[in-house]
């Protein structure tokens, strides 16, 4: 790499820090609208979150394996960093901090968000490895083209054609349903179920070809990058109208506008950041590089905070909420945000003490 791009850094930490702010209100049952994913078909700033990640892991797929031939010693790195990442979703899934410390296995959930960047992980660093960046762009068109004509007009075997609607009668919901059967988020789906996993590694891809390009001689790439995004936010916004824009499926339509976005994003941060030097958000900036770390840990205590009962009929953390946030000079919801924006800061604080101490965790 010629020089470290900081506005991946800082994009990084930012989304990172997104992720942290909407898993961790006060209250759930008062959260701004914003701060929450659609109920089914639609666009949310949350629902760019997760797909901003990936994203990102396409990029560092770039820089990180752009020297490196495809062997034998580095299919194996990347074998073990993917099944780490696998690894950690699942016990995250199973863990409570309560005897007997496992969840029930007859019904715990087996996808989830480290499990997906893990599986992308894999299969984007391998095809990056194998494929040139025509072939890759191939790629992403026939898996994108082939999910939407599979989720749209594939028959179901007892013949009943397929909708984009939850739960019965769509093949995303369908095929989880035979495969996790009660082990997903909720009874008709999962987010981070098996079929939208293939247009996930899409969005990916089109990190890697992003990284490529960034990493590219080319004159005004701040404001080609814009460009190249408005062209396929609009693309996607084109294709909504035949397949919705759906997080949960994962729709093509839906990974075009937020790489686009995506994509807008990190021009725009380049300009100002690279270009122009303006450094700002360094605090952003060390949380990213120790960003699975602090996911993970976040997850972890959250799902801690959930499950410690605390007096009657309390757990730990509505006991914190209720006994230290709570107030009359604020509403509810504005209530529960500033509580997220505590926890995000405290997790901020960790990424910087990790930088000061020259601590970076890879997994």
């Amino acid at each position: 790499m010629k020089q470290r791009i900081e506005s991946v850094d800082l994009l990084r930490g930012l989304t990172i820090a997104a992720m942290i702010l909407v898993n961790t209100p006060g209250d759930w049952g008062q959260v701004y609208t914003p701060l929450l994913h659609a109920d089914w078909h639609g666009l949310t700033p949350t629902d760019l979150i997760f797909p901003l990640f990936l994203f990102i892991v396409g990029i560092s797929i770039y820089y990180a394996y752009k020297h490196k031939k495809a062997s034998l010693p580095v299919y194996k790195k990347i074998a073990v960093r993917s099944l780490k990442l696998i690894v950690l979703g699942l016990f995250l899934n199973v863990f409570t901090p309560i005897p007997p410390f496992f969840e029930t296995l007859e019904s715990v959930r087996i996808p989830g968000v480290l499990q997906r960047i893990g599986i992308v992980f894999f299969i984007t660093a391998w095809l990056y490895l194998n494929c040139n960046w025509k072939l890759l762009l191939g790629i992403s068109i026939t898996i994108l083209l082939g999910y939407w004509l599979f989720l749209g007009f594939m028959p179901f075997p007892d013949g009943t054609l397929p909708t984009f609607n939850r739960a019965p009668n769509n093949w995303s919901n369908y095929i989880d349903l035979k495969i996790l059967g009660k082990h997903m988020w909720k009874p008709d789906y999962d987010p981070e179920g098996v079929l939208g996993t293939f247009p996930a590694i899409v969005t990916s891809i089109l990190g890697v070809l992003v990284g490529r390009f960034l990493d590219s001689e080319r004159s005004y790439k701040a404001i080609k990058l814009v460009a190249i995004g408005l062209v396929a936010v609009l693309l996607g916004y084109v294709w909504h109208l035949v397949f919705p824009i759906n997080k949960a499926l994962w729709s093509s339509s839906f990974v075009l506008v937020t790489a686009g976005m995506g994509t807008i994003i990190l021009g725009l941060m380049y300009y100002i950041v690279d270009v122009k030097s303006w450094h700002f958000g360094a605090i952003f900036k060390y949380a990213g590089m120790n960003a699975i770390t602090i996911y993970f840990l976040s997850s972890l205590i959250s799902k801690s905070f959930y499950k410690i009962p605390v007096g009657n009929n309390e757990n730990l953390h509505s006991w914190l909420y209720h006994n230290v946030f709570v107030s009359d000079s604020m509403s509810i919801k504005l209530t529960s945000l500033v509580y997220a924006l505590t926890v995000v800061l405290c997790y901020l604080g960790l990424g910087y003490y990790l930088y000061r101490k020259n601590i970076f965790i890879k997994v």
